[in-house]
């Protein structure tokens, strides 16, 4: 079995492709928002401006398949994938801190109103605990009308766990439960609730170690796999839309071969940082806020004797 794969199936079909169980599940799971998915969107009208009157949007729903999903199933298969948790113990992370048992959890991103009700169904299925978590946005994608001067700028979510606390890779500091919506500019934008690969990154680094599963059952643009594999972990995604799950084995993961495929071909295999670098993302340090003084560099900067040591041609430069 491959360690980065997408199944153009259900995810209730997973005991036909034999994954192993999760350190970490993340889903993004279907809003249920039937006619009105793009109520408050700006492209609910022409141009994105309500002046100029409603879109072929209008009065529609994002997918034709919401209104088949069935969270209780949904919440069945995470409680059947997720790896039981290890006797308590002391386990050294690999920043150097130190974290207890390093339990598997899942992280659910949710409308705000299905928080509770999401809270509920995972008790019923064994996740007796939760921490809320909320991501900030620098923008909002809802629009400006008359009726709606306050708009939102936030994304809700859960981190859903048995009865021992998850992993925490975070050198043994506190991790505020807001983070930082960091964008996405760098990964082609091919679904409509696609979510950002910095923003990803961060969280498989603190709930996981190297080498730990991360499935993701509502995969979509496929970005949670691509964002493992940039970790470093094993990543196994479902999408039940063909159309979505053709271009993300086109256009998102590949992004993590090529990558690969650059480094094989030059006979280097590069460190974590120069990665980040050559993705021009920038590094997270506590609470998930960018480290000042980390933002994307470019190459030229990283020095040209470290360059030379690890065999790069003289011209891979902002890559």
């Amino acid at each position: 079995m491959k360690d980065i794969e997408l199944f153009n199936d259900h995810f209730q079909n997973f005991k036909a492709y034999g994954i192993p169980k999760a350190q970490l599940i993340i889903a993004d799971v279907p809003y249920n928002l039937g006619a009105n998915a793009y109520a408050s969107n700006p492209a609910w009208y022409v141009d994105g401006d309500n002046k100029n009157g409603e879109s072929a949007l209008a009065g529609k729903q994002f997918f034709d398949t919401d209104k088949d999903f069935r969270p209780a199933e949904f919440m069945h298969f995470c409680s059947q994938m997720l790896r039981k948790d290890k006797p308590i113990k002391e386990e050294k992370s690999e920043g150097g801190g130190r974290s207890k048992g390093g339990a598997a959890c899942m992280i659910l991103f949710c409308p705000f109103e299905q928080i509770h009700y999401y809270i509920e169904l995972g008790q019923r299925y064994g996740l007796k605990r939760y921490i809320p978590l909320v991501f900030r946005k620098d923008f909002s994608a809802q629009v400006l009308k008359a009726n709606m001067k306050v708009v939102g700028n936030c994304e809700y979510g859960l981190i859903l766990y048995r009865d021992r606390l998850p992993k925490f890779n975070n050198d043994g500091r506190m991790i505020f439960n807001c983070f930082d919506w960091v964008r996405d500019t760098d990964t082609p934008k091919i679904h409509p609730t696609q979510k950002p690969v910095p923003l990803l990154e961060r969280l498989i680094e603190i709930f996981t170690d190297k080498g730990d599963v991360v499935i993701d059952p509502c995969a979509g643009s496929g970005t949670t796999l691509l964002a493992a594999a940039n970790m470093g972990r094993k990543a196994y995604g479902f999408e039940i839309k063909k159309d979505f799950c053709a271009e993300a084995r086109v256009k998102v993961l590949p992004r993590f071969q090529n990558r690969y495929s650059y480094e094989k071909d030059f006979g280097c295999l590069l460190r974590q940082s120069d990665v980040l670098v050559r993705q021009r993302q920038p590094r997270y340090g506590l609470h998930g806020l960018p480290q000042r003084g980390t933002y994307p560099l470019r190459w030229a900067q990283i020095g040209d004797q470290a360059r030379c040591r690890r065999g790069l041609p003289q011209d891979a430069v902002s890559r």
